[in-house]
């Protein structure tokens, strides 16, 4: 339970609503800026304004999942007005509340550290990360069902890197009849794929393995497809990245050369924002109890 904790959620989108809910029915007193167009607020939700005040009496402060930018706007979905947090809002904050992120980008992490506040990214989670990896191969493989003509069983598809999001994919593809072929760049996930029925290479040899190749899905935040490697690809490939911004890809050789190359980040939130919010929501409510905000536990 979340008795007595005060818990203030900035923006987001459909996955926050699953966050508050998941707070609310564990009896922790929420607040929430910048949900004015919440059609349906759930019960026991105190819809506020964005104020130094509000902030002030936060035993946690949530953001939405991609943070804010390096200006601190946030997104928010659901509301008409523009939320920016400024130094002021951070130093409202009392010195014990945390505050949480999907990932943070430099400007969240230098006024965390300016105030000392403990600033926890739930992306860096390994949980989340592996759970975030369903939703992630689901929506990646209907955009290729959607952006292709062929089916996904018996192609050529190739996965590059084997970390958490790569696994899931690549046994997806493995569970469609795809042909499976996963670039990796560490010798025991080449193993781990071998051992798996995958055909692996090292990608210091993508070169010789992109020719003839149908799809290919990458999640290495790093130019690993780059000109030189595209000038080897079919045009009728279809590429779709799941790396984070700005991918690791040449789109503009790509777009050149006439192959369909897609940056897809953030999929979870995009094609399952409710079951993309219930995980975002059980591991922030783990980490306030690891972090022993709740009642009883000080």
């Amino acid at each position: 339970m979340l008795t007595g904790v005060r818990i203030v959620f900035l923006g987001g989108d459909a996955r926050q609503l699953e966050v508050i809910r998941k707070c609310v029915e564990l009896d922790a007193t929420v607040s929430a800026a910048g949900f004015d167009k919440w059609e349906a607020p759930c019960p026991g939700v105190s819809l506020e304004q964005m104020t130094v005040e509000l902030l002030s009496n936060a035993d946690v402060l949530v953001l939405p999942t991609v943070g804010c930018d390096d200006e601190g706007n946030i997104s928010a979905l659901f509301s008409s007005e523009r939320l920016t947090l400024l130094e002021e809002h951070f130093a409202a904050l009392p010195p014990h509340c945390l505050v949480y992120s999907g990932m943070a980008k430099s400007y969240l992490r230098g006024m965390c550290a300016k105030h000392s506040l403990k600033l926890i990214e739930l992306l860096n989670r390994d949980d989340v990360a592996i759970y975030n990896s369903i939703p992630t191969a689901e929506g990646a493989l209907v955009m290729a069902i959607q952006n292709t003509d062929f089916t996904i069983h018996s192609s050529k598809s190739m996965v590059l890197g084997l970390g958490r999001t790569g696994f899931t994919m690549a046994r997806s593809l493995q569970g469609l009849g795809a042909n499976v072929k996963v670039g990796v760049r560490k010798q025991e996930h080449y193993a781990r794929a071998e051992e798996m029925g995958w055909k692996p290479f090292m990608t210091s040899e993508l070169l010789v393995h992109v020719p003839e190749v149908d799809l290919i899905f990458n999640t290495i935040p790093s130019m690993v497809i780059t000109a030189q490697i595209l000038s080897r690809i079919s045009p009728n490939c279809l590429i779709v990245d799941l790396a984070s911004a700005p991918g690791g890809c040449d789109f503009r050789y790509a777009e050149k050369r006439g192959i369909k190359a897609m940056l897809a980040p953030g999929l979870p939130g995009i094609v399952a924002p409710k079951s993309a919010g219930i995980i975002m929501a059980n591991a922030l409510v783990q980490s306030i109890s690891d972090e022993a905000l709740i009642k009883g536990d000080e």
